[in-house]
């Protein structure tokens, strides 16, 4: 027989299980919102269990990416605003294999916290739990990590995703030549990448705070930062339906142009992108002039409003561009593909 134990020294030491708990079945009916049917349990078993139909499939192929949101974090702790934060680890790890063609399946995610405090763990949680129902991902389960002396107040968030794809509509850039277009889908600000360079100059540099109000920005900086991270998937499914062949796609995050787009590029070609088509957000204009931030440097530290790039042959560009704009994104035709050097140039 157990006996039962009254003690509060794990809770002195500074973690709480019952805090845990309460706030974890608060959210738990948007949880149970994102359930799609191959899922055999509920979360909150020791593992997820999620079972493919392969009905569906002839060759399945699984495609998983882990991120995290990085210091997006410290600006969603100065605005005491943490909802957005969950829809950026989502869309991030969406975007990250959407580019390959596939469906997401399923999400977990990790919470490392110094104290478990509420709002922000129920408002992280609802945020992921949104913006996996909006994408029809469900939620399979996750871990928080309460560590005092670890974490101090700060708190660490990451995601994991699982997604599949027939193989035979794999995306993989290996069908990219000379003649391609390059089609640029609009971001809605930093996304989840240039956060420790725009701290820097915004905070430390020009001496604003998250509630300085800026004409240029026409909002708040702290509203201009924490704008959350797009999901592109949308606008892909649209696309393929449509006929579109998608032989390649970059998503554009830490490392901007330069870096991302030669990830999926073979090696003689070259992708030439004109800076002059989509709009660029306000908040990119502020950092480069107060910065003094180099061209080339903003369009490796930041996205500077590119969020993804879709590489077509020139005779579907028209139709891939009507398929972006029809699914609600801002897009234009934002470059080509030229002989080269697996590399980018951007004018």
């Amino acid at each position: 027989m157990c006996a039962k134990v009254k003690s509060d020294l794990y809770k002195a030491a500074g973690v709480d299980i019952d805090l845990a708990t309460e706030l974890l079945a608060q959210v738990k009916m948007k949880f149970a919102q994102t359930r799609r049917p191959e899922m055999l349990a509920p979360v909150g078993g020791f593992g997820g269990l999620f079972q493919i139909d392969l009905s569906k499939y002839k060759e399945p192929v699984l495609v998983s990416s882990i991120d995290g949101v990085g210091t997006k974090l410290m600006i969603a702790m100065m605005m005491e605003k943490y909802d957005t934060v969950g829809y950026d680890i989502v869309n991030h790890c969406i975007d990250d294999i959407a580019v390959q063609g596939a469906e997401p399946l399923y999400f977990m995610d990790y919470i490392g916290i110094g104290k478990l405090r509420s709002p922000l763990y129920d408002e992280v949680l609802s945020g992921i739990a949104d913006a996996c129902k909006a994408a029809n991902c469900a939620i399979l389960g996750g871990e928080t990590a309460e560590m005092p002396g670890m974490y101090g107040n700060d708190f660490d968030l990451v995601g994991v995703i699982t997604g599949v794809v027939e193989k035979s509509k794999l995306i993989t850039g290996e069908h990219i030549r000379p003649g391609h277009i390059a089609i640029g889908l609009g971001s809605s600000g930093l996304h989840t990448n240039g956060f420790s360079l725009a701290r820097k100059i915004l905070f430390s540099q020009c001496g604003y705070n998250v509630k300085t109000y800026l004409d240029e920005l026409g909002e708040t900086v702290g509203e201009a930062l924490l704008r959350p991270h797009t999901s592109y998937y949308p606008a892909i499914q649209a696309a393929r339906e449509a006929g579109v062949s998608l032989d390649g796609i970059a998503h554009i995050t830490g490392g901007g142009l330069y870096d991302n787009v030669p990830r999926i590029l073979p090696d003689d070609v070259t992708a030439v992108f004109r800076t002059d088509v989509l709009p660029i957000p306000p908040i990119f204009k502020v950092l480069v002039e107060k910065g003094n931030v180099d061209p080339v440097e903003a369009y490796r530290v930041f996205n500077m409003g590119i969020g993804m790039v879709w590489f077509v042959p020139a005779a579907q560009a028209e139709l891939a561009l009507k398929q972006a704009l029809g699914a609600g994104f801002t897009a234009g035709i934002v470059g080509e593909i030229v002989p080269g050097h697996k590399d980018v140039r951007v004018r």
